[in-house]
This record gives C-alpha cells, sequence and structure tokens, in this order.
C-alpha cells in the first residue's frame, strides 16, 4: 500500500526519487504551473523552455522525465500535463489534479518516494492530488509467479511513498482531506482487487467472507443469508440466478450505524462473481472478463467500510447480491417462471438478464427497512455502452430531483456519468402472458428497460436510483490517469459523496 506524507520541505532538499510539478497548456507553449516555483527557479526561470525543447505541451496525462537540477537530492523531475491552462482564477479542477497525479504515479512504478509538487492551494487540492496519486499507484499482481521479487528486479513495484509537497501536516483541513483520501482510495483499490480476483476464487461463499472480515475489523454488523436461508426466506431470483452453480448464492447485509444519524441509504450491489449467461451462453469472445460482473457488490461493500472509516453520521445498509450464473441440467431455462422475494413471478425469456433478477429480490428486501433512498449499482447491461461508451455510467431513478442529486455528486467526485430516462411506454414490452413481468422487453433502450424492471421492484415511496456501470467498471483498454487496466472501483466515490451528503443534511 503506498504511503502518503503531507510536507512543508522545499522541494531541493527533500531525498526522493523524483519530484513531481505540473505543466499547462498555454497559447504559445507549456506554462510551469503553482508549486513548481522553487523547481522552475532552478533551472533559471527557464523549466517551460526546455520542456518545450523536450516536446511537452502540458496536454492533460503527459509525463515528461528529465534531470533534477543541480542542488537537488532529488535526481529526476517528472513533468505531467494538467491540461489547457484556467480561464477565470487560474485554479484547476479536482479532477484535473488527480489525473495528472494518477499519470505521475504510474509513470514512477518501481520509486520508492516521489515528492509532489502540484498546485496545493487548498483542502480540496490536497484530497484531489492524494486521490490521484494512491489510486494511480495501484496494482494487482497477485497471481504473478514470485510477483514481489519479479517487480523489485524489473522496477515495477507500486510507488512506494507519496509526499505532498506544499500540504501543512498541522493544518486541521489538510490532515482530514488527507486522512479521507486515504480511507476511501484504500477502499477502493479493495474493490479494485476485488473485482481482478479470478472466479475460481472469488465466488459467492468467498465474497460474504470477505465482507464479514472488514465487518469485525471496522464495526460493521454483518449477516449473511445462505442458500437455505434464500430458500426459506423465498428470494426466488437470487437462486434461480444460482441454479446452474455448485457454488451456492448468498445475500450479504452490512450495517453501519451511527449514533447521530438522521438519514438512513440503503446501496444495493449487484455481485454476479462470474457471468456465463447460463443457458442464454454468451458468444466465444464475450465470456472472458466477465469476472467483473460483481463490480456493483464491490463497489457497495467498499463504499459502506469507506463510511465506517470516515466515522460519517448517517445509517447505511449494504446489500450485496452474490450469484453464480453458470449453464448446468439444475440451471434456470428460458421460459421458466420464478416467484421473487417480493412475491411478484418473473418469466425468465433470457438468462443472462440475471443481474436483475439478483438486484429485484435485494432490492425488494432493501426497502422494508424504509430507508430515505435506495441507490443500486450494477453492471447491467451492454446497452448502456452502446449509449454511453465505456467511461460514463447511466443514472436512471424514480424522483428526477434525486437523480439530478447522484449526478451532481458523480461530477463533484470526478466519476463520469449522465441521467438517463425512464419511459412509461417500454414498459408494455415486459408484459408476460404467463407471469406478473418478463426479464426482457424492447430490444432497443436495453438499458432503460432494465431500469424499468428495477423499479418494479423499490417499495412504494421510496426514493430509488439506479447506477448502471456496465462501461466503466472494467477497463480493457490501457491505463489513463488514474485508472488502471482492469477493475476500476468506479462508483465507489459517488456512494461516498451521497453519504457525506447524506450526514451533513444536503441530500434532499
Amino acid at each position: 500500500m503506498t504511503a502518503l506524507t503531507l510536507s512543508t520541505a522545499a522541494a531541493s532538499g527533500l531525498r526522493a526519487d523524483a519530484i513531481v510539478v505540473g505543466v499547462a497548456k498555454g497559447a504559445k507553449g507549456p506554462l510551469v504551473a503553482l508549486g513548481a516555483e522553487a523547481v522552475d527557479k532552478a533551472y533559471d526561470s527557464k523549466l517551460a523552455n526546455v520542456l518545450e525543447t523536450l516536446g511537452a505541451s502540458g496536454a492533460e496525462g503527459e509525463v515528461t522525465k528529465l534531470p533534477a537540477p543541480s542542488g537537488f537530492k532529488a535526481p529526476l523531475v517528472v513533468a505531467v500535463g494538467l491540461g489547457a491552462e484556467p480561464e477565470k482564477d487560474g485554479s484547476f479542477g479536482a479532477e484535473a489534479l488527480r489525473r495528472a497525479a494518477g499519470a505521475a504515479a504510474r509513470a514512477l512504478s518501481g520509486s520508492k518516494k516521489a515528492a509532489f509538487a502540484l498546485p496545493v492551494e487548498d483542502a480540496a487540492a490536497v484530497g484531489a492530488i492524494a486521490e490521484g496519486a494512491l489510486l494511480g499507484a495501484y496494482s494487482f499482481d497477485t497471481y504473478k509467479q514470485n510477483s514481489q521479487d519479479a517487480k523489485a528486479k524489473n522496477g515495477k513495484a507500486p510507488l512506494a511513498e507519496v509526499a505532498l509537497l506544499g500540504a501543512k501536516p498541522r493544518d486541521n483541513a489538510h490532515k482530514a482531506a488527507a486522512a479521507r483520501a486515504i480511507a476511501v482510495t484504500e477502499e477502493l483499490n479493495r474493490a479494485r482487487d476485488l473485482i481482478n480476483t479470478p472466479p475460481n476464487d472469488l465466488n459467492p461463499e468467498s465474497f460474504a467472507a470477505i465482507a464479514s472480515a472488514a465487518g469485525k475489523d471496522h464495526g460493521i454488523k454483518v449477516q449473511v443469508l445462505d442458500e437455505k436461508a434464500l430458500a426459506k426466506g423465498g428470494y426466488g431470483g437470487i437462486l434461480g440466478v444460482g441454479a446452474g452453480s455448485a457454488a451456492a448464492p448468498r445475500l450479504v447485509k452490512l450495517s453501519y450505524t451511527s449514533a447521530k444519524a438522521k438519514k438512513h441509504l440503503a446501496f444495493v450491489g449487484k455481485g454476479i462473481t462470474y457471468d456465463s449467461g447460463g443457458i442464454s451462453l454468451k458468444p466465444a469472445g464475450h465470456n472472458e472478463t466477465m469476472k467483473c460482473d460483481m463490480s456493483g457488490a464491490a463497489a457497495v461493500f467498499a463504499a459502506v467500510v469507506a463510511a465506517a472509516r470516515l466515522g460519517l453520521e448517517v445509517n447505511i445498509t449494504g446489500w450485496l447480491a452474490l450469484a453464480e450464473n453458470m449453464p448446468s441440467g439444475s440451471a434456470t431455462r428460458p421460459g421458466d417462471v420464478l416467484r421473487m422475494y417480493s412475491g411478484k413471478t418473473v418469466e425468465v425469456l433470457n438468462t443472462d438478464a440475471e443481474g436483475r433478477l439478483v438486484l429485484a429480490d435485494a432490492l425488494a428486501k432493501a426497502s422494508e427497512d424504509k430507508p430515505d433512498a435506495i441507490v443500486d449499482v450494477a453492471t447491467l447491461t451492454g446497452a448502456m455502452m452502446l449509449a454511453l461508451g465505456n467511461r460514463t455510467f447511466g443514472i436512471m431513478a424514480n424522483d428526477d430531483a434525486f437523480r439530478s442529486a447522484v449526478h451532481e455528486a458523480a461530477e463533484e467526485v470526478g466519476e463520469a456519468a449522465w441521467p438517463m430516462p425512464l419511459p412509461d411506454h417500454l414498459r408494455k414490452g415486459m408484459d408476460s402472458p404467463t407471469a406478473d413481468i418478463a426479464n426482457m422487453g424492447e430490444r432497443y433502450g436495453g438499458g432503460l428497460v432494465a431500469g424499468l424492471f428495477l423499479k418494479e421492484f423499490v417499495g412504494e415511496g421510496i426514493t430509488w436510483a439506479h447506477l448502471d456501470i456496465a462501461g466503466p467498471a472494467f477497463n480493457e483498454g490501457g491505463a489513463f490517469g488514474y485508472t488502471p487496466k482492469g477493475g476500476t472501483g468506479t462508483a465507489v466515490r459517488t456512494l461516498v459523496r451521497l453519504a457525506e451528503l447524506a450526514a451533513s443534511g444536503d441530500l434532499g
């Protein structure tokens, strides 16, 4: 785990492997950002000219390495692009700082310590830079033979320590921002680990065990319903999805409570630890990354633990709907009818539309506690990826104001999201001659159809939002900013922010 320290030391005298400075993209060439004054002065105030000679422009995520000036104890300067020069007050936004810090941290893998001399104008900047650096330093090497030795030899170990220059270790606001960043990023990185863990090691039972252990560590009450309890309770959706697997399903309830809480939020996560599609088997080329189909449950788990670590004054109930969707002689078939926890019956037209089935049971159960709001998170539909691409998640809700609040929270923490509608006319496509509802509807607008299905299982009068994170949950391309290849942990920061807003009374 990468360590984080706040430092008021001079850049020239700090013992480190590198000094990280920010560079903006100006109209006439690169511009050295605030925080790098001492470094620029050591280059006779010509650092921008040197960088331009080396081909640097200040574009977002661009990394340029050059020898440190004479007299510096660090041997290397790393200039990272912040993007376009701000037009108004000259301040860079939090997300620009996060991405730059993440890009620099990735570029410094194999280093023991780096000093970040990026623009620290306030506590928010401290938090943003810390988040970006700690998320950018992430790596997942658990399954590589002799991974620690190999990383030491090849220089691929994550950056071991980040020192934030200009951040004051005795300033309460700076300390609080750093502490928050550590708690949130450590839990987000734990979510990434879970998403990246292969399905032969992470199944519903082992996921539930991990959640139980974390609950003991952080004062969270954990209740696990196994297959017998699920059958007794009538959870037909979760049992139906898990029927074809040798690994039995689980429903995990995580309860974090605060004596000062005035609001209660419920977070519900889709946790399909592997999705073959079931009898409606996925085609070749679509199975290889399906270990990530539990990303919603990982996000909910991480957010609840982060809230507990931060001591937020809000009650949060997390629900992890865990199952493995496999084809076998005992698997649910297209045409089967499941009786859900709510009592409604569902005709299963496609067993690869399984996420909505496990979520339906969990949403109905979560509604019984009458929370102030429910937010579910799921890698639910390929249709949402077609609509929004692979870096943006969709937000649907039964309340326009709440949908806007969730969108604003996502934007505030730097998670790309977009509000989506729930058109009433699409509901008719799920009418079934056999059951109360079918798990499939019209082909077009499939992501919205899935949202309408889930809406049917939310308790009357309860505010609800649905986050379809199918696109950004798993990055199959190259790393960028603070986002690694593989599991990303998307939605964790949005959920934590919603919890903070609820605790402060600012969430509706």
